[in-house]
């Protein structure tokens, strides 16, 4: 049956069919462990996109019962389930985007199920070195940061890429649990937070790699064209007044 997928490596939307992946459950014959009869389960997929064409891995185990009812095996895998290849749902970035700040991030996707508090603690680094790049704003803490972010906006000396949404979505990290209590520290401040805390900072910093160096990035493409455009036009008036 044909389900819709996003391929994790160039994020492109497609329909997944029996022609473009492989699924199948096989049992191990271990015996009866502690979470029951074992069993695991591999999904591969093949990305339609002829730009791509990247294999996709994931993973479930778990365990198998026999359904008197429906006479048939029933498999659980919510004991753990997760993505072998690529090793993390981390969007692909340009190389516009400083390679120290892409790094931080592709980091803290990686880790965000295994280790939620250090997958934030990359994340919180990951802003403050865009901050500190884009906006070309220092201060003592990231809270002192988005501050000075927020005057900027206000009197008109922040980079037009930067919106009010913007930096209202970096203000609502501080209601964000841990996370908004230790603002004032170290961003290498080690904080406790849970899986969906360090995904909510992961989804901040692919919004402002986008809303930030992804509009600068096409304006200056634009206004490049436009440069290119007059240039031609004035290479040929200049021949034909010669």
């Amino acid at each position: 049956m044909a389900t819709q997928w996003t391929c994790p490596h160039c994020r492109h939307p497609q329909v997944r069919t029996e022609d473009n992946s492989a699924t199948a459950k096989i049992h191990l014959d271990l015996g009866v462990t502690n979470i029951g009869d074992t069993s695991f389960e591999y999904l591969a997929m093949r990305c339609l996109n002829s730009d791509c064409n990247q294999l996709s891995f994931n993973l479930g185990l778990g365990s198998r019962r026999w359904d008197q009812l429906q006479h048939r095996n029933v498999y659980d895998y919510s004991l753990w389930c997760d993505a072998i290849y690529p090793s993390s749902a981390a969007k692909p970035q340009p190389d516009f985007i400083p390679e120290v700040i892409v790094e931080d991030y592709y980091e803290a996707c990686k880790i965000q199920k295994l280790s939620p508090k250090a997958s934030a603690t990359l994340s919180r680094r990951c802003i403050q070195g865009m901050i500190r790049d884009f906006a070309k704003i220092k201060a003592p803490s990231l809270y002192k940061e988005i501050e000075k972010l927020r005057e900027a906006i206000t009197d008109g000396s922040a980079d037009r890429s930067i919106s009010e949404e913007s930096v209202e979505a970096l203000h609502a990290v501080r209601e964000i649990g841990n996370i908004g209590a230790h603002m004032e520290k170290d961003v290498n401040h080690i904080v406790e937070v849970d899986e969906e805390e360090a995904g909510i900072l992961i989804e901040l910093i692919e919004q402002l790699f986008d809303e930030w160096y992804g509009e600068r990035e096409k304006r200056k493409a634009r206004l490049d064209r436009v440069r290119k455009v007059a240039d031609e036009k004035k290479a040929v008036k200049a021949q034909a007044a010669t």
